[in-house]
């Protein structure tokens, strides 16, 4: 079958002109429980990235005792776990303490958001070193939800990784949100921001122009022409995104789970504000209105992702271009007018709100920058930036609340004591939700890849 006659099918919007030779193997494996420490596997994972990176020293590690120079304009505030301080501009998740675990000694050597980025979401050094991209690039390595996606392939998910982009101004994707050498039938199902209609777009297809009977029956049977011929890569591809075709098309549940106005508005306005323009216009204060409208609303639609069966997510708090968290100048106005207020609200609501629908247990949230900030403040009032050290949090998912897992020296400069990595992290990610961290994949060439050359952080969890 050709690329005219799938058009015509209808699959062309599902990423069908995507395909090409998937000759990845792979021989990652699931673990065992007794290999898990006792716990459960996860049900599912959510990331919220704070692209631009956010300021330790302004949001989980602040310094109160540094000079001015490196403390800031900010006071810390004692929280619900004894001992541990953090801004005082987060006073939600001042008081859910101790149900978050805090890691302050992430570290890495990219000092550049594209590079800084794709180790974060892999767990690798980029190949192509420490460098901004300025456009597109192949992607090498899978992203954390690619391999999940791919591990998770014989559930037949409708849905098995989604990112949740963030729409504002001339932005451009983060890198590495997909599935790498795995291929493009593992990259992540895209949910985009309609802010006219105040509403997400995903890419389901419409019932009305795919559903009738004898078009789905023609359909299925094109399946099967491609079912028996597996042994061909091309085969492969086509099959795969055709599965997920069929499975979009009956999937009620992630239909559903992109319709907020099915939640109740005392819930929506708990995430944050739902009043107001949603859609970017001339002066400063609507286009922070949009902000705060669709970050809160963002946290709302991941745990309803969650809900509908999504084992993984991937929420983007900013994306590249406009507004975010690269804050080299008026970093004190920005954390505490629009950066932190959505962050504080968004997080701790969206751990209440799994709490409430029975989720938290089994749903890992972890929140993070691709770096930090630097300690010193520049003539600008910012900050720059800094990937030698930085926080990160950790909800749900059996993760030990009030837990602080390592610390930094005193300017929140270095780690002082066990630094964790991207590759750690990836590590953690994997064997929580029961994929073996040392199993082997192999890219186009044959290559072999060990999925991640970290260590997990076991300290951070309960069992």
């Amino acid at each position: 079958m050709n690329r005219r006659q799938a058009i015509r099918l209808g699959f062309a919007p599902l990423g069908l002109d995507l395909m090409g030779l998937l000759a990845a193997r792979a021989g990652a494996t699931l673990l065992p429980r007794a290999a898990s420490g006792g716990l459960p596997p996860l049900r599912a994972c959510i990331v919220v990235f704070y692209y631009g990176g956010p300021s330790q020293l302004e949001t989980f590690d602040p310094k109160p005792e540094a000079p001015a120079e490196i403390r800031g304009e900010f006071a810390s505030i004692a929280t619900s776990a004894p001992g541990v301080r953090i801004c005082e501009h987060l006073p939600r998740l001042a008081r859910l303490m101790n149900r978050v675990a805090l890691i302050r000694n992430m570290t890495h050597s990219n000092r550049l958001h594209d590079s800084a980025s794709m180790e974060t979401f892999t767990g690798r050094r980029p190949p192509q070193g420490d460098q901004e991209l300025f456009a597109p690039a192949p992607q090498l390595f899978p992203s954390w939800g690619g391999v999940v996606n791919y591990m998770l392939r014989e559930r037949g998910l409708p849905v098995g990784h989604a990112v949740l982009p963030f729409l504002f101004h001339n932005v451009v994707d983060v890198p590495c949100q997909g599935a790498g050498f795995l291929g493009p039938a593992f990259d992540p199902f895209r949910v985009e921001v309609d802010p006219a209609g105040r509403t997400y777009r995903a890419e389901l297809p419409a019932r009305e122009s795919l559903g009738e009977a004898g078009r789905r029956g023609g359909r299925r049977r094109l399946l099967d022409q491609l079912d028996s011929r597996r042994d061909s890569p091309e085969a492969q591809a086509m099959l795969t995104n055709v599965e997920r075709a069929i499975r979009l098309l009956d999937s009620e549940e992630i239909r559903d789970a992109i319709d907020l106005d099915r939640e109740d508005p005392r819930l929506r306005e708990r995430y944050g504000a739902t009043d107001g323009p949603w859609e970017p216009g001339g002066a400063a204060m609507s286009e922070h209105a949009f902000a705060r409208n669709m970050r809160g609303q963002n946290y709302l639609l991941a745990c309803r992702l969650v809900e509908a069966g999504v084992p993984f997510v991937n929420v983007h708090d900013f994306r590249q271009q406009g507004q975010n968290w690269d804050t080299h100048a008026r970093n004190f106005e920005q954390h505490r007018d629009l950066l932190l207020p959505a962050m504080d609200r968004g997080f701790s609501t969206l751990i209440e709100d799994l709490d409430a629908r029975g989720l938290l247990e089994s749903t890992l949230v972890i929140g993070l920058g691709e770096f930090g900030r630097t300690p010193r403040i520049n003539t600008n009032a910012g900050r720059d930036h800094w990937p030698d050290c930085y926080s990160i949090l950790l909800a749900g998912g059996g993760v030990r609340g009030g837990l602080v897992h390592g610390a930094s020296d005193r300017f929140a400069a270095y780690p002082v004591r066990d630094p964790v990595t991207p590759a750690d992290l990836a590590a953690t990610i994997y064997w929580r939700v029961g994929i073996d961290p040392s199993s082997e994949i192999h890219d186009l060439q044959g290559r072999p890849f060990v999925l991640s050359e970290g260590q997990p952080v076991r300290a951070l969890f309960d069992g």
